[in-house]
Parts: structure tokens; sequence; C-alpha cells
């Protein structure tokens, strides 16, 4: 009895290794950089498409969570692994450390992120993964909305395009202005125009003669819908190109599980669109 049930276990598992013979299994790798700009370690997942080779380049899409996530977060809301097969992209999901807000600081006391993104982790993740520095792009919902369309509007000279899904587009619209945003800012009050100077509501004539492109949305039971809807006013008043859609949704992963899917159909469409002009 002892033998055959050897003999059955072995059995099975030669059929389990011919059935998974050729089939390549992909997961996320986990980065860690230790930071000077942080003063702590910075984890991040990093997705590879199924078809990733050596001798090819990617289009890269940069992944922000939101207020109180971590690296993890986006992989809890959506598969992550089935987009990047899908589309082709690699994605990079960093850790925002809760409430970074993704910027550099007048607060010193407070972590630099936006000079870790661009000086630490940018490089790195060009230099270990076949990225195509052509296409990169950066998406975020919430807070990581705000990062993403922060860093387009400011650095459109790197990213390809940008998304934002429930972003805080205007941080006087945001839950945290008097909390984590007043740490890095310093105290709320109407006089504190740093609240403007880093709201992408109010910087948008910098990418004006850029011709680029990037898309955004958000939910009409979102607190932030009105912030939004400025934000769209804005970018038509300065004839920037943008898709922007509005929809049934509140402030919630349910919401965000749907509409990034619609980024990466956009940011594929735009790949298309550019080799078709190239040709």
């Amino acid at each position: 009895m002892c033998n055959r049930l050897i003999h059955y276990v072995s059995a099975c598992m030669v059929l389990m290794v011919v059935l998974f013979q050729g089939i390549e299994v992909k997961a996320q790798d986990l980065l860690t950089i230790r930071s000077p700009n942080l003063k702590t370690t910075d984890s991040v997942f990093v997705y590879k498409p199924s078809n990733y080779h050596a001798n090819s380049t990617y289009p890269t899409v940069f992944m922000l969570h939101g207020h109180s996530g971590n690296f993890r977060s986006w992989a809890k809301l959506v598969d992550l692994q089935a987009l990047s097969n899908e589309y082709g992209f690699i994605l990079v999901c960093p850790d925002g450390l809760k409430k970074s807000w993704y910027l550099n600081s007048p607060n010193k006391d407070s972590a630099q992120y936006e000079d870790f993104f661009f000086k630490e982790l940018l490089p790195k993740v060009n230099k270990k993964y076949q990225t195509d520095q052509a296409k990169l792009f950066v998406t975020g919902y919430s807070m990581g909305g705000y990062g993403a369309m922060y860093y387009f509007i400011k650095y459109p000279e790197v990213f390809l395009s940008a998304g934002s899904t429930s972003g805080v587009l205007n941080l006087r619209h945001s839950g945290f202005k008097k909390t984590t945003l007043a740490y890095l800012l310093g105290p709320y009050t109407e006089d504190n125009k740093l609240f403007d100077e880093y709201s992408p509501v109010n910087q948008l004539a910098a990418i004006k003669d850029t011709k680029k492109t990037l898309i955004f949305d958000c939910g009409t039971e979102d607190y932030l819908y009105k912030a939004n809807n400025q934000f769209r006013q804005n970018l038509d008043a300065l004839k920037i190109k943008a898709t922007y859609t509005s929809q049934p949704g509140a402030h919630t992963g349910g919401y965000w599980n749907k509409s990034i899917v619609g980024h990466f159909r956009f940011f594929a469409q735009l790949l298309r669109d550019k080799q078709e002009t190239i040709k």
C-alpha cells in the first residue's frame, strides 16, 4: 500500500512538471531602495509583461497609491500582472510612505519624495529594467492622482502622458489640508499660498505648449468632483488636450478598480497613434 502511494505521488509530480513545462511563471519583483532623500527604505513592486525579453524595451507606467496606502495598495485593487501582460507595459508601484504627497516639502524634517522619485527611483528602474524612456507614463488615485499630475506638469519632458483617477487636483479641497498637508506646507489658511502653488489645477500653463495630452476622471459622488471639474475648465481655457470622464462613483477602491483600466487603454492608444504618425 505504501509503495503504491509513493508511485502515485511520483506520477502526480511528473504530470505537474509536464503540464507546466515551457510555461514561464511571472511574479512581481520587490525592489528596496535605501534613500537619503526619504531617510528610510522604500519598497517598490515591479511587474514585467509575460513577453518580457532583455533584447526589447517596454513602455512603463509608474502607479502612485493614495493617502495611507503603500506599495501593495494597487495590487489589492486590480490584477496588475494581467494588466502588464495585456498591454505589454512594465508597471512600477513605489511606496508613497502613506502621507508624503509625493512632493519635496519646505519642511526639511519631512521626506523629500520628489527628489527620491527622480534622482533615485527613476534611474534605478531605468537601469535595472528594459524601459523605453521615451514611453514613460505616470498615474495614480487620490493622493497618487495628485502626485501623477504634479509630476507630469512639472516634468513633461520625462513623461509621454499621465493619468489621475479621483485625484486631489486642488489641495484646498483635500480632507487632509489641516493635517498631513499642513505638516508639509505649513498651517492651512487662506493666506498660505503654498496650497495654491503646489496644486496642479493652478499650474497647467506650464504644459500649454508641449502638445501633450492626459487622462483624468472622477466619480460624481466623490467629494473631489468639484476640484476635478475645475481642472477640466482650466484645461479647456488653455486649450490643452485631455480626456475627462465623469461617471457615477465615489472615492472608493471599487471605483478605482474600474477606472484605472481606462488609463491603460488611453496610454496604449496614444502609443498606437504615435506609431502611426511615424509611419
